[in-house]
């Protein structure tokens, strides 16, 4: 379990950092930014990938209601336009202004999950595998990966083609089968392959059919 021996090197309010969604071929990426109080914390926060979704929410709920949270998000079309690298620094740097806001100071220092950090004038630390090892970063982990996966439950309503309720937006067969048959929806990322190459065959069968009607 991730304990505090980082949070500990620094004055507070520390902040654990991370995010979720840079790997999938639709929806936003989010990030988050968590302060947790010095008593109170919720048993059981850990790596969001280690828990079940039923814990994740469980835990998602005690962490909102006990600790300082600010969440950033980026969608498809600034993705396209910034890169998923630096949308993802983006929703980082968006998740900590909005903590800033609801603790009405910038943190002591903010602790990020990775190799490398946003641009921005917080003190901070980057820490590989941060969310093994913080558990301020773990609670954001699991922050995020619930937020996002909870709008893509949501999308998954508008678009039930995709299996979006199972895979959220990453590129598993079933996903990347129905990406070929109906093609992107606007909440596709089209700067990602198989989604640009879904892109290239609809212009090519339309180009042929425009070619066939004369």
């Amino acid at each position: 379990m991730p304990g505090l021996r980082y949070e500990k090197l620094h004055l507070p309010p520390v902040a654990g950092v991370d995010e979720a969604g840079r790997g999938p071929l639709a929806g936003p990426v989010v990030a988050a930014a968590v302060v947790l109080p010095p008593r109170g914390v919720p048993r059981g926060i850990d790596d969001s990938k280690k828990l079940s979704a039923a814990e994740r929410q469980r835990l998602h709920a005690r962490i909102l209601d006990c600790a300082q949270v600010g969440i950033g998000i980026v969608g498809p079309e600034e993705i396209d336009t910034l890169n998923i690298y630096w949308a993802t620094m983006k929703a980082m740097t968006l998740a900590v202004d909005r903590l800033c806001e609801g603790l009405g100071c910038p943190p002591g220092h903010v602790l990020v999950d990775g190799n490398r950090l946003p641009r921005w004038t917080y003190q901070a630390t980057a820490i590989v595998s941060g969310d093994a090892h913080s558990r301020s970063i773990a609670a954001a982990s699991i922050i995020a990966k619930h937020t996002r996966d909870t709008l893509m439950l949501e999308h998954a309503e508008r678009y039930p083609h995709y299996n979006w309720h199972s895979n959220k937006g990453y590129g598993c067969p079933h996903h990347l089968a129905a990406l070929r048959e109906h093609g992107p929806t606007p909440l596709h990322r089209r700067s990602f392959a198989p989604v640009a190459a879904a892109f290239a065959r609809m212009s090519a069968c339309s180009e042929t059919r425009e070619d066939a009607s004369f």
